[in-house]
């Protein structure tokens, strides 16, 4: 089972589930990292992964170096997606260092562009730029891997009064979306749970050898603001309409993310720049690597109301 070992970082989040369960029923033993003890009070995602076959769960924090250095032993593949547990960059670097020591051999990094080196008069994205900087560390020293930018979540909607994807539920059961995008420019879309998994496998089954060094678009469709919105009402069977405008916070938000949104504002509000910058195109590669996507439409039909009950809601009733 050696050679067969994932490890999966970040393995509660949107992309780490979605990988955990393709990468167990097709046979990996999967070496799930969460930072949070799994207990009974914990959501469907973390219940599914303790019932999981082929799975180890290894619990803790990555600023821990005994933790990172015991991670990758005996592992040839994995896949990182870090968050803001701390400080990014340096625990990116630390399980880029360890993994290598450990000999992995295909080391699959969700990456974000840096939009400032593209164009000085573009912003940097707070939670992205850390992204590349370790991106550029990863191949720096040398280790193979490949480097996955994925696209907007379609399962970032929600009727809740969230910033920026909220789908705001209006008096007469229809719905609308304000966001700072131009309502006519085209934005890559992922639906992560449903998408990754498969997509990630193929490019582990692939290799280094035809994905090492390389960055894929990992997004399904490229729709207009308008189009998401002409998807949802198709879907919902209510009427969507979006609306161009500045982000709203209603709600609590940490200050690291408050700086995203005011960059994403910024960014692709006022610059109308390109979401992954110039050099990465989608669908096609992502396309090649997995065709049974799920589309804007068939969330807002069959996954949006599920989630939206999930939170209590019952606009659907």
């Amino acid at each position: 089972m050696t050679n067969r070992t994932l490890v999966i970082v970040n393995a509660t989040g949107r992309q780490g589930a979605s990988l955990a369960r393709v990468a167990s029923a097709v046979g990996h033993h999967v070496r799930a990292h969460i930072t949070t003890k799994l207990s009974e009070k914990d959501g469907a995602v973390a219940k599914e992964l303790r019932e999981l076959n082929n799975i180890e769960i290894v619990q803790g924090s990555l600023e821990d170096d005994k933790l990172i250095s015991k991670l990758f032993v005996g592992a040839r593949r994995a896949f990182i997606n870090t968050i803001s547990w701390g400080d990014e960059v340096a625990i990116g670097k630390a399980l880029a260092d360890a993994a290598k020591k450990a000999g992995v051999q295909h080391y699959v990094y969700s990456s974000m562009p840096d939009h400032a080196v593209f164009n000085q008069g573009w912003p940097s994205l707070p939670l992205w730029s850390c992204k590349f900087t370790v991106e550029n560390y990863i191949r720096q020293i040398g280790l193979p891997a490949t480097f996955v930018y994925t696209g907007i979540y379609n399962n970032n909607f929600t009727s809740l009064p969230y910033p920026l994807f909220c789908m705001k539920l209006q008096p007469d059961g229809s719905f609308a979306w304000t966001a700072p995008f131009h309502p006519d420019k085209p934005l890559p879309w992922l639906d992560a749970e449903h998408d990754v998994g498969p997509a990630v496998i193929q490019i582990l089954k692939d290799g280094p050898q035809k994905w090492s060094g390389h960055r894929i678009g990992l997004a399904y469709q490229l729709l207009t603001p308008r189009q998401v919105c002409e998807a949802f009402s198709r879907g919902l069977r209510r009427p969507c309409s979006y609306k161009r405008g500045p982000i709203t916070v209603e709600v609590p938000i940490p200050s690291g993310y408050r700086s995203q949104l005011e960059g994403i504002e910024q960014l692709f509000g006022k610059c109308e720049a390109s979401y992954f910058g110039p050099d990465i195109q989608a669908p096609e590669e992502a396309l090649r690597l997995w065709e049974g996507y799920r589309g804007m439409e068939e969330y807002a039909r069959e996954v949006f109301p599920l989630e939206e009950a999930a939170n209590g809601l019952t606009w659907m009733h």
